[in-house]
This record gives structure tokens, sequence and C-alpha cells, in this order.
């Protein structure tokens, strides 16, 4: 062992001189001392890793199933036929019911809208009411008898000379036009209202032909 060693430094010393391998030695023991002092800040935080080679993974193939529609069930709609407003009717176009011939007085019309009120004909009264009111006009010669005179044209006509009594002839119109021509159900409210309004005709045309 000590023979290989001298043999080896002779060597050495023939090939390098001594003191550029006592240099070499010198610097080595620089590094290695620092290496020491500054430890482990040179060695790198993140070694890089030798890993086991990732095979492909083998996935089998998905089998998709054809899908099977059935077809839908739609319940039919019960449609139920819907309810037509009925027009409510213009009193202008509403003609007058024609007085009777031979046109009997104001006691026997009156007569025969009570006796048609008492068998509960109450939309019939109603015309006999409003008949008599308007041969109580033509008596008055407030207006002229003419086929086809609506309600309109007859109380246009009566205000004319007489603006008093419009609102009585508007609503007794008005009555007569939703049980004749609207087929709303007449009741004895509607007679009793009709009643009146031929009776406050008869007391507004008395006291204005009294004031006359």
């Amino acid at each position: 062992m000590s023979r290989w060693w001298t043999e080896s430094v002779a060597a050495l010393g023939d090939a390098v001189p001594l003191p550029l391998a006592a240099l070499l030695l010198l610097a080595g023991a620089l590094l290695v001392a620092l290496a020491w002092y500054f430890f482990p800040a040179w060695v790198p935080r993140r070694l890089p890793r030798v890993g086991r080679p990732r095979l492909p993974r083998l996935r089998p193939p998905r089998l998709r199933l054809p899908r099977l529609r059935l077809p839908r069930l739609r319940r039919p709609k019960l449609r139920l036929p819907r309810r037509r407003r009925r027009a409510r009717p213009d009193t202008s176009a509403v003609p007058l019911p024609a007085p009777r011939s031979p046109e009997p007085g104001p006691a026997l019309a009156a007569g025969l809208a009570d006796r048609l009120a008492a068998e509960g004909r109450y939309a019939e009264a109603v015309r006999e009411r409003l008949r008599e009111m308007v041969r109580l006009l033509v008596a008055r010669q407030l207006v002229e008898p003419r086929p086809g005179l609506t309600v309109t044209e007859l109380t246009a006509a009566v205000a004319r000379v007489r603006p008093g009594v419009h609102p009585t002839l508007h609503a007794a119109g008005a009555i007569f036009s939703d049980l004749w021509y609207a087929q709303r159900p007449a009741t004895a409210a509607h007679d009793h209202r009709m009643r009146d309004l031929a009776a406050d005709l008869r007391r507004d045309l008395a006291a204005e032909g009294e004031h006359r």
C-alpha cells in the first residue's frame, strides 16, 4: 500500500510540478470549505424528479345504445264555447212602439198596463206605458206621429219645446230598450219605474201648461 502511494506521488510529481500541485490542493480545500460554510444555500430546492414513464391509459370503447323514444300522449283539450256578450243596443236606432188603432184614452191605456203588470207580463206593461207617454205628447202637439220614430228623435224633438221633460223621456226610453232589444228579464221594479216616469211626464206637462 505504501509502495503504491509512493509510486503514485512520484508519477504525479513528474507530470505536475510540486508548487502547482500544492496550489491545486489549496484551491480544492478552499472550495470544500466554502461549500461547507454556505450549505445548504447552494443546493437547489427542487431536484428534478425521475419518475416512472407514464403509460397511456387504455379505455374501453363506450357502447351507446339507441334511445327508444315513446310517442307522447297528449290530452285532448276541452274547449267550452264562449258566451258572447250581447252588445247594448243603441237607443238612437230603437223605434218606438206604434200606438194602437183606435187610440184608447189615457185611463184605458193605464188600465191595460196595470192588468198586464198584474198578470206578470211586465215587458208588455212597460211597452203600454211608453205608448201612453207618446200619445200624451202627440195630444199636446209636441211631436208629430210618424212611423219609425226613434227614442232619440222623440226626446230631441220634445226637448226643443219642453226641455224640462227630456230626462224623463230619456229614462223611459232606456228601460224600454233594455227590455225589448237587449232581451233583459223584466221585473216589477221596471214597471213601477215606468209608471212613475209616466206620472212625472203628465205632471210636468200640466205644470208647464199652467204657467203658460
